[in-house]
């Protein structure tokens, strides 16, 4: 069974410590992230690339329907990433590639401008993530 991503969604992913908006967030959260993509065979989880609010979003607390509380925002952090990544709505990756692209498209130091405005930035997980994806941090 394939996930659905918000283009942002990817590199949040990376970085995901166990921290989130709510406790059902953070389960459901945890449950794609450690339950799918870091468990064996997540390299070949299929990602459906969509541009309104997906299975990360679907408990979170500032979800609105298929939109967010804060989706100005939002769109401007799913611009940013899928520039980045070249990766649009209706696009299919699988997590592994997903990943290798990843490292080739976005260097640490990167996340600073792409992801500018989230409130998650400053915990340091996503760049410590991001460093370790590029070998810098073991």
């Amino acid at each position: 069974m394939s996930l659905r991503f918000r283009r942002h969604h990817f590199l949040c992913v990376l970085g995901f410590q166990g921290e989130g908006y709510s406790d059902g967030f953070t389960a459901n959260m945890d449950g794609i992230v450690s339950g799918r993509l870091r468990a064996p065979g997540g390299a070949e989880v299929e990602i459906e690339v969509v541009g309104a609010a997906d299975d990360i979003c679907a408990p979170c607390p500032g979800r609105r329907g298929a939109g967010c509380v804060k989706q100005a925002r939002i769109d401007a952090l799913d611009a940013a990433h899928g520039a980045a990544l070249g990766l649009a709505p209706g696009d299919r990756i699988r997590w592994g590639d997903a990943l290798d692209r990843i490292r080739g498209r976005v260097m640490p130091g990167d996340l600073s401008t792409l992801c500018a405005g989230c409130q998650w930035l400053e915990l340091g997980l996503c760049e410590a993530a991001l460093s370790r994806l590029h070998g810098a941090d073991g």
